[in-house]
């Protein structure tokens, strides 16, 4: 069995699996760069190193991302409840999932 792929500290994509060393923690250059920076921001705050820190734009875009998300977890369970054909419902889970990448993403 395959080991699924962790995501990447800044932005959340899929990081490749490396076949030697140690993981990596960034799926891209400039997502490490955005990280370092971010670091070099806080340093000598009070804020933590591992804090995430989003725009009031960005974290409207998550709360709209976990709304549309939960209404698609009620529409599945609706789905169940009436006996929905079993490829209706599977082509349900699929957007399920999609939705629960996209709300994954924190930037």
């Amino acid at each position: 069995m395959q080991n699924k792929p962790s995501p990447c500290a800044w932005c959340g994509r899929p990081v490749a699996e490396v076949s030697t060393g140690r993981r990596r923690r960034y799926c891209r250059q400039s997502c490490r760069q955005r990280a370092y920076e971010q670091r070099q921001t806080l340093a000598g705050t009070s804020v933590p190193d591992d804090a995430v820190i989003l725009s009031a734009t960005d974290a409207a875009a998550l709360a709209d991302r976990m709304f549309q998300l939960r209404c698609a977890c009620e529409d599945v369970a609706t789905a169940v409840d009436e006996d929905a054909p079993r490829d209706e419902l599977a082509q349900m889970c699929a957007d399920l999932v999609a939705l629960a990448r996209q709300g994954e993403r924190l930037r």
